[in-house]
């Protein structure tokens, strides 16, 4: 009995679904969302413990936010020049060993060092997300169903930080704030490279020939000089507003000399072309102002369960609690198909509204103030409003990127992010505590003066939110002809794509 083979036949291309690596990379960006807000509540007993000094416990937030940042941009064109999976695995893997580094810190120069090292991978994994999901879900439908979904992890992971801070810090010690990630991360880590496709990158510019070193050297200082100035205003740490006032004068320089880079440049790190887009730089401008006033009230919000309420961490964990599932459920079942039927123009409008009613309603928040009557009506408020205006302001500003420079892209996206979270929070905590000092020198009880500072931080809030408003309606008005909802996104993509052109 004879036997015949024949020429082996070439292995079967391997399949990799969509949807399992949109899980991955929510899992990922949830991991680093919860560490810019889990440490909130757990601030008071990492200062008892470790012995931070008042101006130095902010610190713990802003060692993440400085390098977070600052690095963004670059990371997202590393990204188009290495590839997206391997800049976000290797984002992962810093995050998770600074992580643990965190964890185990017995000092204060320990955990701020670890945790700028959480920022570094931090920036390495979000700068390429959205770039990642714009090419798995090419599809104008079902990339808004994409987009939507991201949101709501982004979203809710930040309300559910402040919960899981809480929980965690009251029931185990704030150490495991951290090393919670241990698990996570690997995990994660584990499916990236085992679900996520390789991609293509940049073939024609590897990163010695494409990153642009001197263009990368001179935007990553600006970009960290500037989130440094916004933060070091709330608590000036470096011995007064002369020595900020330098460090922002300093950081202006550098991004003129960017541009001039930029300019000249045979392969620019940024297309200065980019932003002659209306709608990508006009939603990114929308996105810092939201940001802005989002930002502050979590952060001020948990201290004024605490502070004024008197609140245990636990509690004011839970407190927050209706916020990711409202945010989780109104993303994931209404936001797309909003979007889809009145055009993301529209959505982002009456979002920003509820938002700025919300911020509103918590500026008039009493010292014996009820939980029910003044905090969770304006939480659910700002929840709606964060659920419609995140998805449609996102697809505004990522409609329309070329795949090569889509990872540029969602870097530009999340830096203006973390400016805006920056800057609410510096503003914010000045002004509450100004306001705060100012009473108490005056004779009034330190709670009642407290209360006072917060809700002045709260109306301001609520005043930028309306300028958000304000500047989408005038700065995203789609272009006359394109009134339906399918004609106002195709206007805003063939606007971008001949920004790229």
């Amino acid at each position: 009995m004879s036997s015949r083979t024949g020429p082996a036949s070439p292995p079967t291309p391997r399949t990799y679904s969509r949807r399992a690596s949109l899980v991955v990379l929510c899992a990922g960006t949830l991991m680093t969302v919860l560490d810019g807000n889990v440490v909130t509540v757990a601030l008071p007993a990492i200062q008892e413990d470790l012995g931070f000094s008042a101006a130095g416990l902010a610190w713990v937030v802003n060692a993440y936010l400085i390098p977070f940042g600052g690095l963004l941009l670059l990371a997202g064109r590393l990204g188009d020049l290495v590839g997206r999976r391997r800049m976000f695995t290797a984002g992962l893997a810093v995050f998770t060993a600074a992580s643990v580094l965190c964890g185990v810190a017995t000092g204060p120069a320990v955990l701020v060092a670890a945790r700028a090292l959480q920022g570094v991978g931090g920036a390495m994994t979000s700068a390429v997300v959205l770039g990642m999901l714009v090419s798995l879900f090419p599809g104008d439908r079902e990339q808004g169903r994409a987009i939507a979904v991201f949101s709501a992890v982004g979203a809710a992971g930040g309300a559910l930080g402040t919960f899981l801070g809480g929980a965690l810090t009251q029931a185990l010690g704030w150490h495991w704030i951290f090393l919670i990630n241990l698990p996570i991360g690997v995990l994660a880590w584990a499916a990236a490279l085992r679900i996520l496709a390789p991609d293509r990158p940049d073939r024609g510019a590897g990163v010695g020939r494409g990153a642009d070193h001197p263009g990368a050297a001179l935007v990553t200082g600006a970009l960290m000089l500037t989130v440094y100035t916004i933060v070091g205003a709330g608590d000036r740490p470096l011995g007064g507003t002369l020595a900020l006032g330098a460090l922002g004068a300093l950081a202006l320089a550098l991004f003129a000399g960017f541009t001039v880079r930029q300019a000249r440049a045979a392969r620019p790190l940024l297309r200065l072309r980019l932003f002659r887009s209306r709608t990508l730089t006009s939603a990114n401008a929308v996105q810092v102002l939201m940001i802005a006033g989002m930002y502050g009230f979590q952060y001020i919000g948990a201290l004024y369960l605490q502070r004024v309420l008197g609140y245990s961490e636990l509690l004011t964990g839970t407190a927050f609690l209706p916020a990711p599932v409202a945010i989780g459920v109104l993303m994931l079942t209404l936001s797309a198909r909003t979007v889809a039927r009145f055009g993301p123009y529209r959505v982002l409008l009456a979002g920003l509204t509820l938002v700025t009613a919300g911020l509103a309603l918590l500026g008039r928040a009493p010292v014996d103030g009820s939980y029910a009557v003044d905090v969770l009506p304006a939480l659910l408020l700002l929840s709606a409003g964060f659920a419609a205006a995140m998805p449609a302001v996102t697809g505004l500003a990522m409609s329309g990127a070329r795949p090569e420079d889509a990872g540029l892209a969602s870097g530009l996206f999340n830096t203006t992010q973390v400016v805006g979270g920056s800057l609410g929070l510096a503003v914010l905590t000045t002004l509450a505590a100004s306001r705060t000092e100012e009473l108490t020198g005056a004779g009034e009880h330190v709670v009642t003066a407290t209360a006072d500072g917060y809700r002045r931080a709260f109306t301001v809030a609520a005043v930028i939110a309306a300028t958000a408003l304000t500047s989408a309606a005038v700065l995203l008005r789609p272009r006359p002809g394109s009134s339906t909802p399918a004609a106002e996104a195709e206007s805003g993509t063939h606007e971008v794509r001949e920004a790229f052109n």
